[in-house]
């Protein structure tokens, strides 16, 4: 018998893009495609306090899990250059810094907070959103959240395919709605609302389809 092949013509109704032909794009629709290829990604604010107090907050897509003992975080910090970094800054000059998830209640005001604001505007104040403290962290949290983390900067490691840089941090507060944990202690992000980000501009709610249980080898099923 033949041995099947293993992979698929790319029907003639899907878009095709080569290395040459994304380089080629224009700016703007390089972002849009480039930025949602890897599908739904957590939406959160990071909220900054420059040394002398001032606050800041913007809106992050790359907040990714990197560890639970000890838990911590990372995200993606863009080049910096001619464009202010504030949250960068803020970040290395406090060494403290929050991650707030998005509802859909804020979601357009937390949008906004990616615009180019001159250093010496807070978001908070410009797009309308309340700060919250916890006691003995100077960092400022997103008040409409409800689903937030307070977090000790740990390290920068630079990558240098692109000039970015992998921002991590310690997790020193947990902030969660009693109704997003089951009774397993698992958390269900629908019960709190957050929502997710694709691209530049595009926010998507999220819904659980279902639970599995640990996966073990033996206990594989025979799909």
């Amino acid at each position: 018998m033949q041995e099947r092949i293993k992979t698929e013509k790319i029907s003639a109704r899907d878009m095709k893009l080569t290395k040459e032909a994304i380089s080629n794009l224009d700016r703007v629709t390089r972002l849009k495609i480039i930025n949602a290829v890897t599908g739904v990604k957590p939406a959160n604010l990071i909220g900054t306090v420059t040394k002398e107090g001032k606050t800041n907050v913007a809106i992050f897509s790359s907040v990714v899990h990197l560890g639970s003992n000890p838990p911590l975080l990372g995200f993606v910090m863009r080049p910096q250059g001619d464009v202010p970094r504030n949250t960068y800054e803020n970040i290395i000059n406090t060494g403290v810094y929050t991650i707030n998830h998005i509802h859909p209640e804020f979601v357009e005001r937390a949008h906004y907070t990616s615009a180019k604001f001159d250093a010496a505007i807070s978001e908070f104040d410009r797009c309308h959103l309340k700060e919250e403290y916890v006691t003995g962290f100077k960092a400022p949290f997103v008040k409409e959240s409800t689903f937030k983390m307070g977090l000790k900067f740990k390290q920068e490691l630079k990558i240098e395919a692109n000039n970015t840089s992998l921002i991590i941090g310690e997790i020193e507060h947990l902030i969660i709605p009693d109704a997003a944990i089951d009774s397993n202690n698992n958390i269900n992000l629908e019960k709190s609302n957050t929502i997710g980000i694709s691209g530049l501009n595009s926010y998507y709610s999220l819904h659980k389809i279902s639970d599995h249980p640990y996966a073990r080898v033996k206990e594989t099923p025979q799909f």
